[in-house]
């Protein structure tokens, strides 16, 4: 069911949303949070269907904001607001509010979401393309508890990810992040298989890919060693390497879709590893809404460290041998030598 509202109000909105439900028999309202998609006209339709399919597994209001650019000076200085809403099988398992404004009004979409939101439900805002550099600062981000941006999106995705280590705040994620799950559990988990120390790393995949710096910078925050960022000619990511004391540990993926996992002493194993829909990457991230502290620790250790040494670790006094001392611990002066005690007088 759909309800055309042209030059409307918040509170018009709400009325019409009451009386969608009652017209398809569903007063109830079962919805578990509400999810603001903030975007163009180019890609609203792209963004929705998304948020559509992954209400399936997270029932939601949808409230898709689409900001209008005026094309003459008289339309800049009023404000309009259209929206249509969708209710029933258009809207998923929820409802759907699709927002058009125009004029003044663009400036201030906050007041235009807020009556709109569930009341007692986490919020979650989406920025599909054109996501502000400090999403927490945002007007519209600053109501959710989840701000969900794309750097795949953006024109420069290494200066944006540097951008976005600067503005962390928690609660930020990044579906670039969220598409190298898969790789992190299967490194992860071949890493479980052996005693090996891993010594260096190597991450190969298309360029202006920031899944791949991410995947990168995991790394090498977690295992303390260079990390070498390749190369290749995609898609996506294509293979991680990890060079170990017991022989190489590869996860090598070279058409988007089946991967290979080799590890020294075992036969190669085929991994499923496809590249997934935008739909399956935001239903991964409303199943979580608390802040994600390893993305934050992976997006802070910054691009421009991978490839370095990795730093000493200093040596714990117990186990330091006798007689040794540690580089980092600074030289003590040699005690002086004690003059001889005069003898004792003879008696």
């Amino acid at each position: 069911m759909k309800i055309d509202l042209t030059d409307t109000t918040s509170s018009k909105i709400n009325k019409a949303l009451v009386q969608g439900r009652r017209a398809i028999g569903t007063p109830a309202v079962g919805m578990v949070l509400t999810l603001v998609i903030v975007t163009d006209e180019e890609n609203a339709y792209d963004s929705l269907k998304a948020a559509n399919d992954a209400s399936r597994e997270h029932p939601s209001r949808t409230l898709v904001v689409i900001r209008r650019a005026a094309r003459s000076p008289r339309d800049r200085t009023s404000s309009r607001l259209d929206a249509e809403v969708r209710v029933g099988v258009e809207a998923g398992t929820g409802e759907t509010v699709i927002l058009r404004l125009y004029g003044e009004v663009i400036n201030h979409a906050q007041s235009v979401v807020l009556p709109l939101l569930l009341p007692d439900a986490p919020v979650v805002v989406w920025w599909p393309v054109n996501a502000p550099l400090d999403p927490s600062n945002d007007p519209l981000g600053s109501l959710a508890q989840r701000r969900v941006t794309d750097t795949y999106a953006a024109e420069q995705p290494i200066h944006e990810l540097a951008a976005r280590a600067e503005a962390y705040h928690p609660g930020d994620t990044d579906l670039s992040w969220t598409r190298i799950t898969p790789w992190r559990s299967m490194l992860a988990a071949a890493l479980d298989q052996v005693t090996c120390k891993v010594t260096s790393v190597e991450v190969e995949g298309e360029e202006f890919n920031p899944s791949c710096e991410l995947l990168a910078m995991w790394l090498a925050d977690r295992l303390d060693v260079p990390v070498k960022r390749s190369i290749s000619t995609g898609p996506g990511l294509t293979g991680v390497r990890m060079d170990t004391d017991c022989g190489p540990i590869v996860l090598g993926r070279s058409d988007g879709s089946l991967a290979t996992l080799s590890v020294q002493g075992q036969p190669d194993r085929a991994v499923a590893l496809k590249r997934r829909e935008t739909a399956e990457l935001i239903a991964e991230e409303l199943r979580r809404l608390d802040p994600d502290d390893t993305y934050a620790s992976a997006l802070k250790f910054g691009v421009e460290r991978l490839g370095e040494p990795a730093k000493p670790t200093a040596v714990n006094a117990a186990e330091q041998p006798p007689g040794e001392q540690s580089a980092d611990e600074p030289k003590k002066a040699a005690p002086a030598k004690k003059a001889p005690a005069k003898k004792a007088a003879a008696k």
